[in-house]
């Protein structure tokens, strides 16, 4: 494909000037998502859309001109996702950051793909609604965004992920089509479910334009339970415990020195005292049970070895700790180049899992922070090298590798929530198989018969 100067004199022909940047400097905030280690190109121009016909213009544009679109949110990904490909167009729908409707009766909100997720949350709290998917970046990524990784966070181990949220989707196809998908009804079984397709495709089948959320009513404050250890398996045979104890906590997030030390150093919030590695678990069922519970956690986490263990005093305190887990990763940014993992393995699998981990670490002279969605066994260990230094880079590259295959051969995941863009192509073949993947592809020639919807990357 080559770009030429006509190329983009068309592409303003069809779209309003103020939507379309050309300008080097002002397309670089554009140009990759927070995966730093994963390639990216220059655009011939960033389209900030506005519309669902904006963005269905450029689609039609695309396919004349055989020119790649890449759909980005916030570019808080960290898989290369919304990376930019040489010469394509980046369309950016970060303006389109409506919340359209909120419905208390049928406990569903309407809302454009450019909403910030904590904005949403705070808008739907207003009428005593709450929102549960929350990534750590939820102050920053946006529910488009979250639709495309299918993204998970804290509140995975009880509440499930993005696509258990999402009842309907309207969406510009890879044909320039408008479609609407999914439901607003509670329930509806007409057809193929399309719409799941799209929730965790990565922008390879369409646009996603309109979003509609599944709402829960807000949840009690909770009981907040921290556990300090001095190691990451007696870290993992606590996760394992609570488990085995049938217990269903809200959140139970895991983060060790490496990452206390960095969100200390960076937001002085003085969390974790001397702990190698702390747990923090909360529960969110109303009266009894949340206390009950809470109580059952600290047992668990003192029958793993726990140094230390308590319930915080307040809400404020326990806000405190689960500040410090949403800051780990931009903490740790400010230690050099950092590679992150996201592997999921089964819960009883969780204290091998982060053993592994450590020794990887020492075989590979890496460094590895460890900060994890421990209660549903969604792993991030974060790869920390000095920048510049190409052979810490490379050892960090062959730990990665080795951390895959290792959660591969316990049964787990490549990804639980970030998803596969560039970074983790090929850990996806290995554990989908080349039948599995071949179907994937064939659905994408399907919806994307141009093969212009982010290609290159995910499928």
């Amino acid at each position: 494909m080559t770009v030429t100067a006509d190329a983009l004199s068309s592409l303003h022909d069809v779209l309003d000037a103020s939507a379309v940047v050309s300008d080097p400097d002002l397309m670089a905030r554009y140009l990759h998502d927070e995966a730093e280690w994963a390639p990216y190109g220059t655009p011939l121009a960033v389209v900030r859309a506005r519309s669902t016909a904006e963005v269905q213009a450029l689609v039609h544009w695309a396919i004349e001109h055989d020119t790649p679109v890449v759909p980005r949110g916030a570019g808080t990904g960290l898989s290369g996702g919304a990376n930019s490909l040489e010469g394509c167009v980046v369309v950016s729908l970060d303006r389109m950051n409506a919340v359209r409707e909120i419905d208390p009766l049928e406990r569903l909100a309407v809302v454009e793909p450019g909403v910030i997720n904590d904005d949403l949350r705070k808008a739907v709290a207003e009428h005593g609604l709450w929102y549960p998917p929350d990534p750590a970046s939820s102050p920053w990524s946006t529910i488009g965004g979250n639709v495309a990784t299918n993204a998970g966070g804290m509140c995975c181990v009880k509440y499930g992920v993005t696509r258990d949220y999402i009842r309907a989707l309207q969406v510009v196809t890879g044909t320039g089509e408008v479609v609407r998908l999914g439901r607003r009804t509670a329930k509806g079984v007409t057809g193929l479910d399309l719409m799941g397709l799209y929730v965790g495709s990565e922008g390879t089948l369409g646009i996603v334009t309109e979003v509609t959320v599944r709402l829960l009513p807000l949840p009690d404050p909770g009981h907040t339970v921290i556990g300090y250890f001095d190691d990451l398996a007696g870290a993992g045979q606590a996760v394992r415990d609570v488990a085995a104890q049938g217990l269903t906590p809200a959140a139970l997030e895991l983060v060790d020195r490496v990452s206390l030390q960095a969100v200390d150093d960076y937001a002085h919030l003085g969390i974790g005292g001397e702990a190698n590695v702390v747990l923090i678990g909360r529960f969110d069922d109303a009266g009894e049970a949340g206390a009950a519970g809470a109580a059952a956690m600290q047992k668990a986490f003192s029958g793993a070895g726990a140094t230390f263990t308590a319930e915080a005093a307040d809400p404020e305190e326990a806000d405190a700790m689960m500040a410090a887990r949403r800051l780990a990763y931009p903490a740790l940014e400010r230690l050099g180049d950092v590679l992150t993992e996201d592997v999921c393995v089964p819960k009883a699998a969780v204290p091998q899992m982060l053993e592994q981990i450590a020794a990887i670490a020492a075989r590979y002279d890496t460094t590895i922070a460890n900060i994890a969605h421990a209660g549903d066994g969604n792993l991030h260990p974060l790869m920390i090298t000095e920048r510049g230094d190409e052979a810490a880079k490379a050892r960090a590259q062959a730990a990665f590798t080795a951390i895959i295959d290792a959660a591969l051969a316990a049964g787990g995941t490549v990804t639980g929530e970030h998803g596969v863009g560039l970074l983790k192509r090929a850990g996806m073949e290995r554990e989908l198989g080349p039948q599995v993947v071949a179907m994937q592809r064939a659905v994408k020639a399907a919806l994307d018969p141009h093969g212009i919807l982010n290609p290159g990357k995910a499928i």
